[in-house]
C-alpha cells in the first residue's frame, strides 16, 4: 500500500480500537502509533482547541497531508453550535480543519457517546455498589442520547480510513464531516431503567440543582483539569442534552459497519449485569 496512516493518540480506549481494527484492514507496517503528551497550557477554557491546533499545524508541517479528526457526538446533527463545554474545543478544531483545505484535507467523524461512558452522565453510578437513585441535574425525559457502543466507533472509524487509503478518488467524505450514532435516541429516565433490569434493581433518576450536583461526594476531582475543578463547566452537558444535542440519529455507522449496531441493551449487559 505505502501509505503511512498515523494514529493519536493510539493508547486511549477509542485510538486503541481503532488501531486494533485497522490491523485487520491495512499492513501493520503502515500503521505510526504515536503517544499523547499535553501541552502545558494556562488558558484552561482554550486548552482542548489549543492543544488540537497545535497538534494540526505539527501535522502539516512533517508532512501529514490528510486528517480523520475524531469529535463529539454533541452539538445536534452536525451543526456547529453547541452549549456543552467539552464540546466547544472539538467545535473550534472543526472550524479550523475546515480553514485548511488549501494545506490538506480532511474528515470530521462525530464519534457518538459511549455507551460505556454511562457513569459520567449517571452522577458515576457504581453498578456494584447500587444507590436506590441517580442524581443528576436533569429530570431524565427526552430527549436523550443516542448510545453507541465504543468498539463499533473504532471498527467504523477504521473502515473509513483504510476505504480512503485504498481509493482516495471516490471517498465520499472527503473535507466533510459525519456523524456515528447508535440507532435510537434513549431518554436518560429509559437509559437509568436500562441499567436498573441489567443488575435487577429499580432506578430512577433525581432531578437535583448543578450546584447540589458538583457537591455529591461520588463527584470528587472526577472533573478536575490540571488542579482545577471544572465540574460546573462539564454540566453543561445537562443542558446540551436536555437541548438535544446527543439525540441525533444517523444511518451512517449502520450502513458503514454492514450490520445493525449493537445495541444498548445488549452493550449495557454485557458491562454491569
Amino acid at each position: 500500500m505505502g501509505v503511512k496512516i498515523g494514529v493519536f493518540p493510539a493508547s486511549g480506549a477509542l485510538g486503541s480500537s481503532i488501531v486494533n481494527h485497522l490491523t485487520k484492514l491495512v499492513p501493520e507496517s503502515d500503521l505510526v502509533l504515536s503517544a499523547r503528551h499535553p501541552e502545558k497550557l494556562h488558558d484552561l477554557k482554550q486548552a482542548g482547541a489549543t492543544a488540537h491546533r497545535l497538534a494540526i499545524d505539527a501535522a502539516i508541517k512533517s508532512g501529514v497531508k490528510y486528517i480523520f479528526y475524531s469529535s463529539l457526538g454533541f452539538g445536534g446533527d452536525l451543526t456547529d453550535q453547541t452549549i456543552a463545554h467539552v464540546m466547544g474545543a472539538h467545535i473550534q478544531t472543526e472550524k479550523y480543519l475546515s480553514s485548511l483545505q488549501d494545506r490538506l484535507s480532511y474528515t470530521i467523524v462525530r464519534e457518538g457517546i459511549y455507551t460505556e461512558s454511562f457513569p459520567i452522565y449517571t452522577a458515576f453510578f457504581n453498578p456494584q455498589h447500587p444507590l436506590d437513585e441517580v442524581t443528576i441535574p436533569h429530570s431524565g425525559s427526552g430527549p436523550g442520547m443516542a448510545w453507541v457502543k465504543r468498539d463499533e466507533l473504532g471498527e467504523a472509524t477504521a473502515k473509513l480510513i483504510a476505504s480512503y487509503v485504498n481509493d482516495p478518488t471516490s471517498f465520499e467524505y472527503l473535507n466533510k464531516a459525519l456523524l456515528l450514532s447508535g440507532s435510537r435516541d434513549i431518554s436518560l429516565a429509559e437509559s437509568v431503567e436500562i441499567i436498573g433490569r441489567a443488575i435487577e434493581k429499580p432506578l430512577k433518576i433525581r432531578e437535583i440543582s448543578i450546584d447540589e450536583y458538583v457537591q455529591l461526594p461520588q463527584i470528587g476531582d472526577k472533573h478536575t483539569y490540571k488542579g482545577v475543578n471544572l465540574s460546573r463547566e462539564w454540566a453543561t452537558a445537562w443542558e446540551a442534552i436536555r437541548r438535544g444535542e446527543a439525540a441525533a440519529v444517523s444511518p451512517t455507522l449502520r450502513e458503514i459497519l454492514g450490520r445493525e449496531p449493537e445495541s444498548y441493551e445488549t452493550t449495557i449487559k454485557a458491562l454491569v449485569g
